[in-house]
């Protein structure tokens, strides 16, 4: 069910879409921004440092919110109170959100997961994910019509910050898909990823490698974005250059893709231990 939004925060909604904010962040700013305002019972322009500071406590009070979560709580009354009706206020600490390393699954547990896939259509799923590295709303909305089966190439059309990319196909992947698209009859129109013509949903998608990941026998949370992680560390251990791969995942920052430097066994095990050169 949408979330009513108050007269108050009409104008953040407008400029969050002018902004170009994903809707999923929009949408949280909104949640709780709202929930701010039904909390402390203020108008906007009346609000105080300590208004929000004492919102914040409450929330970190609350054992089931991440540092994560608190620092979006943060960050969508910040945008809110000093980016658009600046006010001057002084900056409030938070816990800084916990840095956790990627979860990686080895070559071995993607071809287990792979193994163990009985649907088909849920196997082109895992391939292409694994294959290009996409995010889960660019796999959802990814269709026929962007990709060049000949060329071996698609392109993300308005991915995460509005902007398009390309990214390769595997031969694997095309294979299986026109096996797929002859045996469906598929028209070569529409969603990918569709169930009675309607693209996938994203608990349905991720529901879909989770079964795998239970059938394959892998102990580790596999969700898209494992699949997303280990593509860039198994480029990265094939020698593929980082800035190559940045460009493929559609980072904007180097430093965001370097974390896969942290979890590649194959790099650390190039790592001679001191012990050893006694």
């Amino acid at each position: 069910m949408p979330i009513e939004i108050p007269v108050s925060l009409k104008k953040l909604e407008t400029e969050l879409k002018l902004r170009g904010f994903s809707r999923q962040t929009s949408r949280m700013y909104l949640f709780y921004n709202r929930k701010f305002l039904e909390f402390i019972k203020k108008d906007p322009e009346e609000i105080m440092d300590d208004d929000i500071k004492e919102f914040l406590a409450c929330k970190m009070s609350d054992d089931s919110l991440s540092n994560a979560s608190i620092s979006l709580i943060k960050a969508s009354l910040k945008f809110f109170y000093m980016e658009m009706l600046g006010k001057n206020m002084s900056l409030i600490k938070t816990p800084k959100a916990t840095k956790r390393l990627p979860v990686v699954l080895s070559r071995e547990e993607i071809k287990n997961l792979l193994d163990n896939t009985e649907n088909i259509k849920h196997r082109l799923l895992i391939e292409l994910l694994y294959s290009t590295g996409l995010r889960l709303s660019e796999c959802i909305n990814l269709q026929y019509s962007n990709l060049d089966m000949n060329d071996g190439i698609g392109w993300v059309r308005q991915g995460k910050g509005a902007k398009d990319r390309i990214f390769i196909l595997s031969e694997l992947f095309r294979k299986d898909l026109l096996g797929y698209m002859e045996k469906t009859g598929s028209n070569n129109k529409g969603y990918i990823f569709s169930v009675n013509g309607r693209k996938m949903s994203p608990r349905g998608l991720q529901h879909a490698i989770q079964v795998s990941a239970l059938r394959a026998g892998i102990d580790k949370k596999v969700h898209v974005h494992t699949l997303r992680h280990s593509f860039a560390t198994h480029l990265l251990e094939n020698g593929v250059d980082i800035r190559k791969i940045q460009k493929l995942l559609g980072h904007s920052n180097l430093q965001t893709t370097e974390i896969y430097t942290q979890v590649s066994s194959e790099e650390i095990k190039k790592i001679k231990s001191p012990l050893d050169m006694l």
